[in-house]
């Protein structure tokens, strides 16, 4: 259904039309709150390709190369052998259709299985119940909670903690099979 790539500076068009959507940034990094035209979007794009200390990629419809969002790796560290994952699909109309959950497996392979990490973690909202369920069923276990560390919809509402660990996508992977 989908096939992640790398993404190129001709990939930045439908960005500015997410980044300016409220319901697709509701969750999403701070920073889209703060950025909104075209320069603004165009800078983050820019540095988002020039990092190479996170691993970024676009999620492409197989079917007609359209782009749907990005996905990756950040804050990797590699004595630590671990990494933040991040997803986000822009494309409303694709929500709910079960396209995190095969983005969230290929990212799994390539951060445990190309770069050799032993545990991938990330932070989610909340709120964010359909964010939450998603991550449970790929295999992420809450570790904690982040104090009122989030400012959304007028309030301040906890985020929360999640990892999994090489092991653990192994046998789950296992187990499927």
């Amino acid at each position: 259904m989908i096939k992640l790539k790398p993404l190129s500076k001709t990939n930045i068009s439908p960005f500015y039309k997410w980044i300016n959507d409220d319901d697709v940034i509701r969750f999403s990094l701070s920073l889209f709150k703060k950025i909104n035209t075209k320069k603004e979007i165009e800078k983050w794009f820019q540095g988002l390709l020039k990092d190479k200390m996170s691993i970024n990629h676009g999620i492409f419809l197989e079917a007609t190369n359209e782009l749907i969002g990005y996905a990756g790796i950040c804050n990797i560290s590699e004595i630590n052998k671990s990494g933040e994952y991040y997803i986000f699909i822009g494309e409303k109309k694709l929500w709910g259709k079960g396209i995190g959950t095969e983005v969230t497996e290929q990212i799994f392979k390539i951060g445990f299985t190309d770069h050799k990490l032993n545990r991938i973690m990330l932070t989610v909202s909340e709120p964010n119940i359909g964010g939450v369920k998603a991550y449970k069923k790929a295999g992420f276990k809450v570790e904690g909670h982040l104090r009122q560390a989030s400012f959304r919809d007028n309030k301040f509402h906890d985020k929360l903690i999640m990892s999994i660990l090489k092991l653990e996508w192994e046998n789950n992977k296992n187990d499927t099979l």
